[in-house]
């Protein structure tokens, strides 16, 4: 009997349609799960040996591993595992694999970032709700060009979004990194204090990760002392952001407008203030959800299970 693997959380069906699968089905067993992993019958979560998930959409918490007995790998698409219990995992003796290979994010999530920065500065929500509704309305955007970009970390993804902004937009960049941790990455982009980059930039995007120093990082405080008419940017974690103390600021100042891909509770309910504010790029979470990165994922999880069965899975791309 061959062992079987359980994909999950393939929402939109882009994992399933890979053509990698068929180079394993001689070896394992697919299934795709259709159904919250908690929902899954005992039945089949007992005989599974390998498991697939996207990212942090599922939980796996002590009491999911108790349900997988029989679970000896986790192919965990992406480059974190926040949302694993890492203890309960090293119990059972289930290894992770993480996809840190994946390189499509680093094209997607950037390129989300500059449209949100564009969609701010030209009042594409205004003009999008009023031709909605029937009206031609008088609308005065600005240009980037010329103007103040401030990056909270400099690392992959906010290095490519200063490179994009410098040479496609003529912007001027700065840049805020905790413990200068990314000073090997776009040596030639000034750093500022926090405080001095958020008084002085016109537009300020975060790409920094979430951890306990970055949690409510720009709070009320912060927010209130960002130069007047200034644009927000959030393509990162929505922790980083107070949203109660955002939202203040999109009402009645400094803030212009913001652009937001994430959000402290992801759905946003219905009901955030949010959603009926007409000065808000809003998008849900889809800044890595491209063709290019699903393809990517489903082929790092595919190379990495065949490693495995082969005992040749590289121990740097296990969690330690």
């Amino acid at each position: 009997m061959k062992p079987l693997l359980l994909i999950i959380d393939d929402w939109e069906g882009q994992i399933a349609k890979n053509k990698c699968w068929d180079q394993l089905r001689e070896l394992v067993e697919i299934e795709f799960l259709g159904i919250p992993i908690e929902n899954a019958p005992d039945s089949l979560l007992s005989g599974a040996n390998f498991l697939m998930t996207l990212r942090e959409r599922t939980t796996l918490t002590k009491e999911v591993f108790a349900r997988l007995p029989q679970l000896k790998l986790v192919l965990q698409t992406g480059g974190h595992a926040y949302h694993i219990d890492q203890a309960a995992a090293k119990r059972q003796n289930i290894s992770i694999a993480l996809g840190r290979r994946v390189k499509a994010p680093l094209v997607s999530v950037p390129e989300l970032t500059i449209a949100m920065m564009l969609g701010a500065m030209h009042l594409l929500p205004q003009a999008q709700q009023a031709m909605r509704s029937g009206q031609w309305p008088l609308l005065t955007g600005r240009t980037l060009s010329g103007r103040r970009l401030g990056i909270l970390g400099i690392g992959r993804h906010g290095s490519r979004v200063a490179h994009i902004a410098k040479t496609a937009f003529n912007m001027e960049v700065v840049a805020w990194a905790r413990s200068g941790k990314y000073t090997q990455t776009g040596n030639d982009i000034p750093r500022l204090s926090l405080d001095e980059l958020l008084r002085t930039s016109d537009v300020v995007s975060i790409h920094l990760r979430l951890s306990p120093e970055s949690t409510g990082l720009l709070n009320d405080e912060r927010l209130q002392m960002m130069k007047p008419g200034s644009v927000l940017i959030n393509t990162s974690r929505g922790g980083i952001v107070n949203e109660n103390a955002l939202i203040a600021a999109l009402k009645t100042g400094p803030l212009s407008a913001a652009g937001l891909d994430v959000y402290s509770q992801e759905p946003l309910s219905a009901d955030s203030p949010l959603r009926s504010l007409n000065n808000v790029v809003l998008t849900p979470h889809i800044g890595w959800t491209v063709e290019e990165v699903f393809e990517e994922f489903a082929q790092i999880a595919c190379t990495q299970l065949q490693q495995y069965l082969q005992g040749k899975l590289p121990e740097a791309e296990l969690l330690a």
